[in-house]
C-alpha cells in the first residue's frame, strides 16, 4: 500500500518519538476539519430552515423537516453504518476498552451526514458527542490503512476521540480529560503526549476556521459572573438538584430506549422520525427563541430571561432530549446537558437574588452547566475544565469545583455508572475495570506459540534441492540457516528470480535468499508479532534469539491461539446479544449422547439429516435440529416479533425422516443477529456433542475458509465438528426422495454413498472420523472402504502403523470390503482428488492430526482444493478441542 510505503519511510527518516507527533498531528488536522464541516453543515441547513418557518405557517414547517430529515438520516444510519446511531461515545469506549467495534472511513462519513440532518432539522441533540465518534473513526481508519499493533491502534483511537472532542468546544484540555476521565479510565498503557498534540491542533483548526464554540461575548461573561463564600450554599443546592435531575434524565433515557425496543416495534427511520415529529410539533408551539438552540443557550448565559423561560427552556428540553436520544438518532448529548444545566442554575440564581442578592443568576448559569454534564458523564475534572475553557473565566472555578463533586457524588449514591455504560449494559456489553484492557495478546509471548520444529535450508544448498523441497512441502517460504545462525530466508518470489535472472539449479541458496529478514524475538509480545506480519504483509516471522533461530510463528498459530483463549475465557469481555427461542418440541432425553444438525438449504437438509440419524442410531444418540431466523441488529432477537411458518414446516419433516430411523429428535427456532453465536448459544444449553453442517464447497470470501458461520463454528465449538461438502449432484438437483415425500421406512438408503475413502494421519481427528464410519455406511446398500495415507515421496521407511491400526478397527465394527493403500505424493490434495476421480468414489472422508492435515485446513489449502477436485460428497471431521 502507497500510504504503508510512505509511513516506513517516514519511520525510517524520523524516530518512533516524532512519528507518534507527525501522526497526533494528522489526526488533530483532520477531525477539526470534520468538526469545523458538521458545524457549518448544521447551522447552514438550520438557516434554511428558520428561514422557511418565516415563509410558511411554523405548526406545518417545523414538524415536516424535523420528520423528513431524521427519517432521511435514519434511513442512512440503518443501511449503511447501524453503528453511528445513537452519540457514538459507547462505541468508541468498547473500542478503546479492546472489545472490538466498527470504527473506519465510512463510519465516520455516515456520522457526520446523519448527524447534520438530524440537528438541522431541529432535534435536540448536539454535534459534540459525534466529533468523537467521527475523530476516532478518522484515526481508526488511519490505523487500517497503515497497519499497527493493537495497542498503538487504541493509541490513535484515543488521539481522536479527544482531538473530536477538543475541536467541538474549541477545549483541548477537556477533550484530553474526558478521554481519559470517561473512556479509557485506566491510561497506564496509554502515552498523553500525542492525544494532547491531536487535541490542541483540532482545537485550533475548528477556532480559526469555524469561529468560538459557544459564541459568547468574553467580556459579557466576566462581568456577569462572581462569586464569595456566603454563595456556597446555594452552590451546594444547585449540585444537589443537578445531580439528583440527572440521574432522572439518565435514567428516562434508559427506559424510554427499552420502552422503544420491547413496544415501539418499527424500523430505527420510523423511530427517528417520530421523535423528529413530537420535537417539531411542541417546538411549534413554543415562542420563536426555542427554534434555535444555539441562540437559546446563549440567551439563557447571557440575555437574562425569567423564571418563566428558564422552566420551559428546561422541561422541554429535558423531555424531547429524551425522546430524541432514546430514538436512537445520531447526535449528542453534551449540548443538551449545558442547555439544561445553563436553565436549571439560572433557576436557582433567580432564587438566591430574590433571597440574598449577592450575585447574578449568570454565575450559577455557568456552573449548572458543569454540575449537570458531570452527572451524566461522571465526569467532574472534564466538566470543570471544559467550563472553564469556555468562558476563561477564574471567578467560577471555585464554584465549578463544588457543584460538580456534589453532582457527581449524588448522582453515583443514587446509580453508579455513566448513561453511556448503562446504554452499552443493554447491548449487553459490559466494561470491566478491573481487566486489562491492552488484550491477551499483549501477555502472551512467541516463546510460547512458536513452533519450534522448523523446516529450513541451508546457505549452502544448491537452487535444485531448494526447488525440490518445495515442491515437497505446503510451506511457501523457509528460513535460511548457516551453523544454527539465521542468515536470511527464502520465498516463493525469491524462487522466481531462477527463471527471469538467469540463475541455475547448480548456483546456492545464499545467491537468491532475502538477506536480514524481519524477525522477532522469542520474548516478543503476540502483539508485537501481529503488528510485525501486518506491517510487512507477511503469512509467517523467525523467531530468533539473538541470532540464533529458536522457531517460526504464523497467523495460524495466532489463531489457534485466539481460539483457545475466547472458548475459555470469557470474563471481561463483550457479551455478544444471545439468541432467542421461539419454537421448541422435545422427545424423550433416551440418548447416551447428543448431534446438533442446523438446517438453512431445503434441497439438502433431508441427506443431511439421514447423515446424522445415521450416526445417532449407532451411537445411541439424540438429534437436535436447529433452524436459525435472522433479525436486524437494530432489534432485539428477544423482542422481534418473527414468523416461524415455513421453519416449522422444515423442521416437522426433518422429524419424519429422524424418527423413520428410530431415533429421538428435539427441535428448536431460534432468532439471533448472528447464525454462528445461536448455533454456539445451542451448543451451550443444549449440552452438544457433535455438530454436523453443511457447506456449500469452495469460497471465494478474502479471509474465509469456508464460510463465516462454518469458520466460527469450527474455531470456538468445543464439541466435536462434521462438515459435509455435498456432491455437485445434491447442490444442482432437488433429492431422489424430496423431504416432503420421505417415506415412513426404517431403511432409507442413499445409494449415492456405498463407495468410501478415507484418508488417514493420526490423531484424534483420524480417531473420530473412524468413530463415525461404521453409523455411516448404513447409508449405503453394499458399502466397500478404502483406506489412505499419503506420504512423502522422500520419507524413507515412513511409520505405516496408523494406517493399518484403522484397518483393525474396522474390521471388527464392520462386515464389507476395506482396503488400506499408502500412496506417496507431493500434494496431499492432488492426491485425494486424484483417486476420487479415478476410482468414482462416492464420499471423502477426512480425518487427520491437529498439526498436519487439519492445520492445512486452518491454512485454506485443502479444502478449497479438494472442492474443486472432487466432484464427490466430501466429509471433513475436527475433534473435540481438548481431545488428545
Amino acid at each position: 500500500m502507497p500510504l504503508a510505503k510512505i509511513r516506513d519511510r517516514l519511520g525510517k527518516s524520523l524516530s518512533p518519538k516524532n512519528l507518534a507527533i507527525f501522526e497526533a498531528c494528522l489526526i488533530g488536522l483532520v477531525s477539526g476539519l470534520a468538526a469545523v464541516l458538521l458545524k457549518q453543515g448544521v447551522e447552514w441547513l438550520g438557516s434554511i430552515r428558520l428561514i422557511l418557518t418565516q415563509q410558511y405557517p411554523v405548526w406545518l414547517v417545523l414538524p415536516a423537516i424535523a420528520c423528513c430529515g431524521t427519517f432521511l438520516a435514519g434511513l442512512l444510519v440503518q443501511r449503511v453504518a447501524p453503528e453511528t446511531s445513537g452519540s457514538g461515545i459507547p462505541q468508541v469506549k468498547v473500542a478503546l476498552a479492546g472489545l472490538g467495534g466498527n470504527l473506519d472511513g465510512r463510519v465516520a462519513a455516515v456520522k457526520l451526514l446523519g448527524s447534520m440532518l438530524t440537528i438541522a432539522s431541529g432535534v435536540t441533540l448536539g454535534r459534540q458527542g459525534p466529533t468523537v465518534q467521527i475523530g476516532a473513526a478518522l484515526a481508526a481508519q488511519l490505523s487500517r490503512w497503515v497497519p499497527t499493533s493493537p495497542d498503538y491502534r487504541r493509541q490513535l483511537i484515543a488521539c481522536g476521540a479527544a482531538a473530536g472532542l477538543a475541536a467541538g468546544f474549541n477545549a483541548p484540555i477537556a477533550g484530553v480529560l474526558f478521554v481519559v476521565e470517561e473512556l479509557i479510565r485506566d491510561f497506564s498503557n496509554i502515552t498523553l503526549g500525542p492525544a494532547i498534540i491531536a487535541s490542541f491542533i483540532g482545537a485550533v483548526v475548528s477556532r480559526i476556521l469555524g469561529g468560538q464554540s459557544l459564541n459568547l461575548d468574553q467580556s459579557l461573561t466576566a462581568r456577569y459572573t462572581t462569586f464569595s463564600a456566603q454563595e456556597i450554599p446555594f452552590y451546594l443546592l444547585l449540585g444537589i438538584l443537578a445531580g439528583l435531575l440527572g440521574v432522572l434524565f439518565q435514567k428516562g433515557i434508559v427506559q424510554t430506549t427499552i420502552f422503544n425496543r420491547r413496544w415501539l416495534r418499527i424500523g430505527l427511520p420510523l423511530q427517528m422520525a417520530l421523535a423528529g415529529l413530537i420535537g417539531g410539533i411542541v417546538v411549534s408551539l413554543l415562542p420563536p427563541l426555542f427554534r434555535n438552540y444555539a441562540g437559546l443557550r446563549e440567551f439563557m448565559l447571557t440575555g437574562e430571561p425569567d423564571a418563566k423561560s428558564c422552566a420551559i427552556a428546561f422541561i422541554t428540553h429535558f423531555c424531547l432530549t429524551i425522546i430524541a436520544a432514546s430514538s436512537r438518532a445520531p447526535g449528542g448529548l453534551f449540548a443538551p446537558s449545558l442547555i439544561l444545566g445553563s436553565a436549571l442554575g439560572y433557576l436557582v440564581g433567580l432564587w438566591e437574588w430574590e433571597i440574598v442578592a449577592l450575585a447574578k443568576p449568570t454565575s450559577y448559569a455557568f456552573a449548572g452547566m458543569g454540575a449537570f454534564f458531570c452527572a451524566v458523564s461522571r465526569a467532574p475534572i472534564t466538566s470543570v475544565v471544559m467550563i472553564f475553557e469556555i468562558t476563561t473565566d477564574f471567578n467560577l472555578v471555585l464554584p465549578l469545583m463544588i457543584v460538580s463533586v456534589v453532582s457527581y457524588l449524588v448522582s453515583e449514591r443514587i446509580n453508579r455508572g455513566s448513561l453511556y455504560d448503562e446504554l452499552l449494559a443493554l447491548n449487553g456489553i459490559e466494561l470491566k475495570k478491573e481487566k486489562p484492557v491492552g488484550g491477551f495478546l499483549s501477555e502472551i509471548h512467541a516463546v510460547d506459540v512458536m513452533q519450534r520444529q522448523v523446516e529450513t535450508l541451508s546457505a549452502e544448498q544448491t537452487l535444485g534441492e531448494a526447488l525440490h523441497k518445495f515442491a515437497s512441502s505446503h510451506h511457501r517460504g523457509f528460513p535460511v540457516v548457516n551453523n544454527g545462525q539465521l542468515v536470511g530466508i527464502v520465498g516463493q518470489a525469491d524462487l522466481a528470480k531462477i527463471g527471469t535472472k538467469g540463475y541455475h539449479e547448480h548456483q546456492l541458496v545464499r545467491e537468491i535468499m532475502t538477506p536480514q529478514p524481519v524477525t522477532v524475538n522469542s520474548d516478543d509480545s503476540l502483539s508485537e508479532v501481529l503488528y510485525q506480519l501486518n506491517r510487512f504483509g507477511l503469512s509467517r516471522l523467525p523467531v530468533v534469539e539473538g541470532r540464533k533461530l529458536v522457531g517460526i510463528i504464523t497467523r495460524s498459530d495466532i489463531i489457534r491461539t485466539e481460539s483457545t483463549h475466547l472458548a475459555r475465557e470469557t470474563s471481561g469481555k463483550s457479551n455478544p446479544t444471545p439468541s432467542y427461542v421461539v419454537y421448541q418440541t422435545r422427545d424423550p432425553a433416551v440418548g447416551k449422547t447428543r448431534i446438533l444438525v442446523p438446517l438453512a438449504n431445503p434441497e439438502t437438509a433431508g441427506t443431511l439429516i439421514r447423515l446424522a440419524a445415521a450416526i445417532a442410531r449407532e451411537q445411541n444418540s439424540e438429534l437436535e435440529c436447529l433452524q436459525v431466523l435472522l433479525v436486524h441488529r437494530d432489534q432485539p432477537p428477544s423482542e422481534t416479533p418473527v414468523r416461524t411458518t415455513q421453519s416449522r414446516r422444515l423442521l416437522k419433516q426433518a422429524v419424519r425422516i429422524a424418527r423413520s430411523y428410530g431415533v429421538p429428535v428435539h427441535t428448536q427456532v431460534r432468532v439471533t443477529h448472528d447464525v454462528s453465536q445461536a448455533i454456539l448459544d445451542t451448543i451451550k444449553e443444549r449440552h452438544i456433542d457433535l455438530i454436523l453442517m453443511g457447506w456449500k464447497g469452495a469460497t471465494l470470501s478474502p479471509g474465509r475458509i469456508f464460510s463465516n458461520v462454518v469458520d466460527t463454528v469450527i474455531r470456538q465449538a468445543s464439541c466435536h465438528v462434521v462438515v459435509v461438502k455435498w456432491s455437485q449432484s445434491l447442490q444442482m438437483n432437488s433429492l431422489d426422495n424430496p423431504i416432503e415425500e420421505v417415506p415412513n421406512t426404517k431403511s432409507c438408503p442413499v445409494p449415492l454413498f456405498n463407495r468410501w475413502l478415507l484418508c488417514i494421519g493420526g490423531g484424534p481427528n483420524s480417531q473420530q472420523a473412524l468413530k463415525l464410519l461404521p453409523g455411516l455406511l448404513k447409508l449405503g446398500n453394499q458399502p466397500e472402504i478404502r483406506l489412505c495415507e499419503v506420504f512423502d515421496p522422500n520419507q524413507f521407511q515412513p511409520d505405516k502403523t496408523p494406517l493399518y491400526q484403522a484397518r483393525e478397527f474396522l474390521n471388527q465394527r464392520v462386515n464389507c470390503p476395506i482396503s488400506a493403500t499408502p500412496i506417496y505424493g507431493d500434494s496431499v490434495p492432488d492426491v485425494i482428488s486424484t483417486l476420487a476421480q479415478e476410482y468414482n468414489y462416492d464420499v471423502v472422508l477426512l480425518g487427520a492430526s491437529r498439526e498436519g492435515l487439519l492445520q492445512q485446513v486452518i491454512k485454506g489449502n485443502i479444502p478449497e482444493e479438494i472442492s474443486r477436485g472432487c466432484n464427490c460428497t466430501v466429509i471433513l471431521v475436527r475433534s473435540a478441542i481438548g481431545t488428545s
